[in-house]
């Protein structure tokens, strides 16, 4: 187990995706100053129930590691991040939130590769359609010819980040174990996700 600073946050950080993060809560100034005088890592859980300033929220217990890329301090002491997610963490216990949330977690090491490339190839075809529906109702979308890369579990994630918007779908594939189960859940999503998208063109 490793001692790791936290960042509940109410979205969901997959591993490869960029989250940008304002930071101006007194406490998570503290958590980046430390991070920044260690390793630049830390950790980030969605929040079930509650809110992001104050405390007193419900978290999840699965959740992505953060690496700073690059940081900026204002002259008031706010921060502005630019992190990337590189891998899932288990969270084994949460201590407590004196100076800011931090928990003793396992890193979640990814399985060996069992989503094939067809698998790869129908969870592009589902992403592509997303897409162009999306952008047929004017909303924001990945490109309509999106290429996912080779590697199934990055293909799953990527696929998700630029098809999943809900917090709580993107949730349920980081907390499922294995490649090819998460490829199912994804196709099982995308095409809720799509049947939602057609119901809503159909209707303008």
């Amino acid at each position: 187990m490793t001692l790791l600073p936290m960042f509940p946050l109410g979205t969901v950080l997959l591993p490869g995706m960029v989250l940008p993060l304002h930071v101006f809560e007194p406490r998570y100034r503290a958590l980046v100053r430390d991070v920044r005088a260690a390793d630049d890592r830390f950790g980030v859980v969605l929040i079930e129930r509650g809110s992001e300033v104050g405390g007193g929220d419900t978290r999840t217990d699965v959740g992505t590691i953060a690496q700073v890329v690059q940081a900026e301090e204002a002259p008031d002491g706010r921060w502005g991040l630019a992190t990337v997610g590189v891998g899932r963490i288990r969270v084994d216990t949460w201590l407590d939130d004196d100076p800011y949330p931090r928990a003793e977690v396992s890193e979640w090491p990814e399985e060996e590769p069992e989503l094939g490339a067809e698998g790869i190839a129908r969870l592009q075809v589902l992403v592509r359609r997303t897409a162009a529906l999306r952008t047929e109702l004017g909303e924001p979308a990945p490109p309509v010819a999106i290429e996912l890369v080779d590697d199934p579990t990055l293909a799953v994630y990527q696929a998700a980040m630029g098809s999943l918007p809900g917090p709580a779908d993107r949730q349920r594939l980081l907390a499922t174990p294995g490649n090819a189960a998460m490829g199912e859940l994804l196709v099982e999503l995308l095409g809720d996700e799509l049947a939602f998208l057609e119901a809503r063109l159909g209707g303008q």
